[in-house]
C-alpha cells in the first residue's frame, strides 16, 4: 500500500489544478546529466505482519545483559531498575508530556522536574540544578563552554583520566569557540597536582576532573581545589557518578563550581547505549545561573496563593535573542529525568548508600581474589571504588573471547586508551558472589 493514498483520479485533478500534465513535469528543471535513469534499488513494501517477523528476527541477534555476566562499565552501568519506575513512567500523562512548553498545562511534569532538580542539588551539594541535559558527555561539554563564558578565558585543562569519549565531545564543542585545551597525562591512573601547577595561568578558564575518574580512582581533589582557588577566575568542573555519591563526599565539599555527569545509573537501563540522561548543577551564584544552559523549573504561588510550578529560566535561542543564548540544547530529558527522580525517591538516602556500598564491597572482593592469581594484577588496587584496572600477562584477546564464550564480559579493553593490554573491570550490586567466584575460576584456569 502506498504511503500517500491519493487515487489516480485525485492525482489528475491536482495536476490539472497546477497546470501540468504529469508528475514528471514538476522536475523538468533538474539537469538531465544528474537525473537517475533507473529505478531505486529498494525492495517492494511488505505487510505489517511480515515487518514484525523481520524485526523480531533482527532483534533475536542481540544478546542482552540478562543472559550474560557483565563487568563492563566505562560510563554505562548495569544497575537494578526497580519495577515501580516502569509502572509510573508508562502513565500517559508522563509518557506523552515530554516538553512542557505550556506551563499551565503541565503541572505534573513540571513538579517532577522540580523534584529532580532538588535531588540533584542535594546529591552534589550545589544550590542550582537545571532540568537535565542530553547525556553526560554533552553536559560536560556545556559545562566547559559555560566556564569559558563566565571567566572570559579560553584555556581548559583536560586530564587524560577523563572518559575518552567525553574528552572528544568536549574538544568538539570547544573547537567552534576557539578554546585551547591543555591535555595532562596520567601517572599511575591519576593526575599529578604538580602538572596542574605548571599549566595553571591567567588564561585558564577551567580544570575538568572526573569523580571517580575513568579508571575508577579518586583524584587528590583537596589539593587540586586549593590550587584552583588561588587562581580566582578559574572554575573547577567535576564529572561525577551520581550513584556513587551515596558513599562519596559531595563535590561541593571540595570546592566544585560546576558538577555534571551521566545519570543513567539512576533508574535508567543500559538500553543498548541510550537514551541517557545528563545532569548539571552549579554553585548558587548569579553569574553562573545566568550562564547555565537548558532550563530551570521553579516553584511559585499564583494570585490565590496556591503553589505552582513554572519554567523559570530558559536560556536557549527560542526564548531569548539568539546572540544571548547559552546553548543549543532545545529540551531536557524529561522522561529519563523522571526515571531518576522515581529511583532516588524509591531508594532514599539509605538505599542509595546501600547500592553504592555493595558496588564497593563486591568490587574489592573481586580485586582481592584476582590479586591472589599469578597472571593478573590490579594496577590501582589501593584507590578505586567499583571499577579497577586489570593487567593481563597472557594474551588479552584470547582471554576476552574465551570468557565471552562462557557468557562473561570481562570489561572494557583499554588498549585504545592506554596502549596497554589492560581491562577496566566494573562490579555493580547486580553481580552475585557466585558470579564473582565463577569469574575468578575462569581466570585461574585460562
Amino acid at each position: 500500500m502506498d504511503y500517500i493514498s491519493n487515487t489516480d483520479s485525485e492525482k489528475q485533478q491536482m495536476l490539472k489544478k497546477i497546470g501540468v500534465k504529469a508528475v514528471e513535469d514538476l522536475f523538468k528543471m533538474i539537469p538531465a546529466e544528474i537525473v537517475l535513469e533507473k529505478d531505486l534499488a529498494i525492495k517492494e513494501g511488505i505487510s505489517e505482519l511480515e515487518l514484525i517477523r523481520q524485526a523480531q528476527k533482527l532483534a533475536a541477534q542481540n544478546v542482552d545483559l540478562t543472559k550474560l555476566t557483565s563487568f563492563l562499565g566505562a560510563g554505562a552501568y548495569n544497575h537494578y531498575v526497580p519495577g515501580v519506575i516502569t509502572a509510573l513512567t508508562d502513565r500517559a500523562e508522563f509518557y506523552t508530556a515530554y516538553t512542557p512548553y505550556q506551563a499551565e498545562l503541565s503541572q505534573g511534569t513540571l513538579e517532577a522536574i522540580y523534584e529532580y532538580q532538588s535531588m540533584i542539588s542535594e546529591l552534589t551539594g550545589l544550590g542550582i540544578s537545571n532540568a537535565s541535559m542530553l547525556d553526560g558527555a554533552s553536559a560536560a561539554a556545556e559545562a566547559v563552554l559555560m566556564a569559558a563564558r563566565v571567566s572570559r578565558r579560553s584555556q581548559i585543562i583536560l586530564p587524560s583520566t577523563i572518559n575518552p569519549a567525553y574528552r572528544e565531545v568536549i574538544k568538539t564543542y570547544g573547537r567552534g569557540k576557539e578554546l585551547d585545551f591543555i591535555e595532562l597525562k596520567a601517572e599511575n591512573h591519576l593526575i599529578n597536582p604538580e602538572s596542574i601547577i605548571e599549566n595553571l595561568n591567567q588564561k585558564t578558564a577551567a580544570i575538568v576532573l572526573q569523580y571517580p575518574n575513568f579508571f575508577g580512582s579518586i583524584e587528590d581533589f583537596k589539593q587540586i581545589s586549593n590550587l584552583v582557588k588561588k587562581n580566582k577566575k578559574t572554575l573547577l568542573v567535576v564529572i561525577a557518578n551520581p550513584l556513587l555519591l551515596g558513599i562519596l563526599k559531595a563535590p561541593a565539599d571540595f570546592g566544585a563550581d560546576i558538577v555534571v555527569g551521566e545519570a543513567q545509573s539512576l533508574g535508567n537501563g543500559i538500553n543498548y547505549g541510550g537514551p541517557y540522561l545528563g545532569f548539571m548543577a552549579c554553585r548558587d551564584d548569579r553569574k553562573l545561573l545566568r550562564q547555565l544552559p537548558g532550563r530551570i523549573v521553579g516553584k511559585t504561588t499564583d494570585s490565590n496563593d496556591k503553589a505552582g510550578f513554572v519554567l523559570t529560566l530558559q536560556t536557549r535561542e527560542q526564548h531569548i535573542r539568539r546572540e544571548k543564548a547559552t546553548s543549543n540544547i532545545c529540551t531536557n530529558e524529561a522522561l529519563n529525568a523522571l526515571m531518576a527522580t522515581i529511583y532516588l525517591a524509591t531508594m532514599g538516602k539509605a538505599g542509595l548508600q546501600e547500592v553504592a556500598s555493595q558496588c564497593y564491597q563486591k568490587a574489592h572482593y573481586l580485586a582481592d581474589k584476582i590479586e591472589e592469581l599469578t597472571d593478573y594484577q590490579v594496577l590501582n588496587k589501593d584507590n578505586f571504588i567499583h571499577e579497577f584496572v586489570l593487567k593481563v600477562k597472557k594474551d588479552p584477546l584470547t582471554l576476552k573471547n574465551r570468557l565471552r564464550n562462557k557468557n562473561i564480559l570481562i570489561g572494557y579493553h583499554l588498549q585504545k586508551v592506554t596502549s596497554a593490554d589492560e581491562f577496566l573491570v566494573c562490579v555493580t550490586e547486580k553481580i552475585t558472589k557466585a558470579e564473582l567466584d565463577n569469574f575468578i575460576e575462569e581466570l585461574e584456569v585460562f
